[in-house]
């Protein structure tokens, strides 16, 4: 896997990977960015989701469990001093899924976290998962 990050102006890049898509990376305007794409820790954040969210995805399929919403959402924790790494970060699996075991849907969740999801596992953070299952807090 291969990416290139081209200096664009001021503090923005233009990031392209392998699968041919652009991002747009800056920074906060207080470090001169001009606020026109996310910062670097927030594509690591929402590299860490959908990393998660495909799995879970892919696990509930071969479950055979239907789903009619699969949302992660993420609350990361920085140390305060440099490099400001993520120490900790709290990922809140926000699932429907009428007919399925609550048990069934946590295990995807665990697989994702424990086995597979390759993001989490590159990541040196204490990772925690939370399931909402049709509303409710498991």
């Amino acid at each position: 896997m291969q990416a290139r990050v081209l200096w664009q102006d001021k503090r923005r890049f233009v990031a392209k990977g392998d699968s041919g898509h652009e991002v747009t990376i800056d920074a906060k305007l207080e470090a001169g960015g001009e606020n026109q794409g996310p910062r670097p820790m927030e594509l690591l954040l929402m590299g860490l989701g959908g990393c998660t969210g495909i799995d879970i995805l892919m696990i509930l399929d071969k479950m055979r469990i239907s789903y009619t919403r699969v949302d992660v959402l993420l609350d990361a924790v920085r140390a305060p001093e440099p490099p400001e790494r993520f120490t900790e970060i709290t990922l809140t699996y926000e699932i429907d899924a009428s007919d399925a075991p609550a048990d069934k849907v946590m295990r995807a969740v665990t697989l994702s976290q424990e086995k597979y999801c390759s993001a989490a596992h590159s990541l040196n953070a204490k990772l925690s998962a939370v399931l909402v299952l049709n509303g409710q807090r498991m």
